[in-house]
């Protein structure tokens, strides 16, 4: 069987949502446990987990979040604000017949699963996040403090290069693949480039994203199959479906202004990359969790570990969950 092909246990469906069309894989049966990727992946990230929660009694399900694989990719860049995601992940679970699940996300989906259990703790009764902490609604204006970043250097962030409609387009479109291979070799933590590189968050004056990225090799949690994999979903799809996602954070900022500074109380779970910026970057966030997640059971940083870590290290990502998942399980 190809790598990117499905068990005969895994099931492909379609259900209809406020996005239009989510497409979702499922394996197993019990209690529902929803899996968001984050950018730029699809609901082939969870390959490694979908069976193993399978296998400890979960029905487990990854979905193609709207913009990505199967799923709609609606035009307009507001439909792709953070309360559009939560709507679909509400009517999914509705769809397939559930009335609560356990919600876990990777990326901008730990961001998806964070405000969804925000916003509807009566359907999502624990949360588990990946690689991004959690912060809770409020402060600053995204784009005034990612316009800041870059240390007074002629150097830009990658957020507010994605922010600029067709910008980051022209870059990745033209060789997916390669782009896709270096960016997750950039955050990768067999393949990161020295801490005295360039840093790959960030674009020179003039240049592009991709000058940074390290080249040679692929980190080995990827293969040459599940490269293809990925690069074909976007080769078909484009990227602003999933780049509108950092297009919509001033949006998102004003819209959730109403929970500013609201904790998740549900029990959650949080599980970072030691080598990840996400996590490094975030550490007065995690220190924060006795307030912002008192309903928090369990907290790991995997040393050696950089930004993937479901896929960099699924066995100890699969434990952890398996273990988690037992203690809320409902």
């Amino acid at each position: 069987m190809h790598p990117s092909e499905p068990s005969a246990e895994q099931r492909h469906r379609i259900i209809t949502a406020p996005a239009g069309r989510l497409h979702l894989v499922e394996q197993g049966t019990g209690p529902l446990v929803l899996l968001v990727h984050g950018f730029p992946e699809s609901w082939y990230s969870w390959r490694h987990q979908l069976p193993a929660l399978a296998a400890a009694g979960h029905r487990a399900v990854a979905l193609d979040v709207r913009g990505y694989g199967r799923s709609s990719r609606p035009t307009a860049t507001r439909d792709y604000r953070m309360r559009a995601l939560v709507a679909d992940n509400v009517a999914l679970v509705r769809a397939l017949g559930e009335e609560t699940a356990v919600i876990i996300g990777h990326d901008w989906g730990a961001n998806i699963a964070a405000t969804s259990a925000l916003l509807h703790p009566e359907i999502f009764r624990a949360v588990g996040l990946l690689s991004v902490p959690y912060a809770p609604p409020g402060g600053p204006r995204p784009s005034d403090v990612f316009a800041h970043m870059g240390g007074g250097e002629a150097q830009e962030f990658y957020v507010s290069y994605f922010q600029e409609p067709g910008r980051a387009e022209a870059e990745i479109e033209p060789d997916v693949r390669g782009w896709l291979a270096g960016f997750y070799a950039a955050f990768s933590g067999d393949t990161m480039p020295a801490p005295d590189a360039p840093d790959p968050h960030f674009v020179s004056t003039g240049g592009t994203l991709r000058d940074r990225f390290p080249e040679g090799r692929l980190p080995a949690w990827l293969t040459g199959a599940d490269l293809d994999h990925y690069a074909g979903e976007f080769e078909r799809t484009g990227l602003t479906g999933a780049l509108n996602r950092y297009r919509n954070m001033d949006r998102d900022w004003a819209d959730l202004a109403d929970l500013e500074g609201r904790p998740i109380t549900q029990p959650s779970l949080f599980i970072g990359g030691a080598l990840d910026a996400s996590t490094t970057w975030m550490a007065d966030a995690i220190d924060a969790y006795p307030a912002t997640l008192p309903g928090l059971v369990s907290c790991h940083l995997l040393d050696g570990c950089g930004h993937w870590l479901q896929q960099e290290r699924p066995d100890e990502t699969n434990g952890l969950l398996a273990s988690w998942l037992a203690e809320v399980r409902g």
